[in-house]
């Protein structure tokens, strides 16, 4: 359920909420904070709105206190250039990062690389086809 956008919630989802909500406050200030940051990335598609609703989103943060929201929102604070270039074309590095996660894998299946030329060339051969355009 707090996973899921409030207006996707069924019935009992909401009753369920509104109960977990009540006895704990900090859980809906910290799930309004997750789905407002959500919310950026979902309906910006300028980088200038997108700078400033990251700030106003930053500010919100800065008030409630929350340690763990502080740390992402440094992060953001830190990296803003890159992130904004989301907004650009709507594009992430998840393909990068999947394939480096392969790549690492491939490697501990063999618990190391001792020859860095056959690994690179057994890389080469058993992920060319993934990298060809079809």
């Amino acid at each position: 359920m707090l996973y899921k956008k409030p207006s996707d919630w069924t019935d009992s989802q909401k009753d369920r909420a509104e109960l977990l909500f009540g006895r704990f406050p900090d859980l809906r200030t910290a799930c309004g904070l997750s789905m407002g940051l959500s919310r950026i990335f979902e309906n910006t598609k300028d980088k200038v709105f997108g700078l400033a609703n990251l700030a106003k989103w930053h500010e919100k943060v800065r008030q409630t206190g929350f340690k763990a929201f502080n740390t992402i929102a440094r992060s953001i604070q830190n990296h803003y250039q890159t992130i904004l270039n989301y907004f650009d074309n709507r594009s992430t590095n998840a393909s990068a990062e999947s394939f480096n996660a392969k790549i690492k894998a491939f490697r501990n299946l063999f618990r190391g690389v001792k020859n860095v030329e056959f690994f690179l060339y057994r890389l080469t051969q058993l992920y060319a086809l993934l990298l060809m355009p079809f």
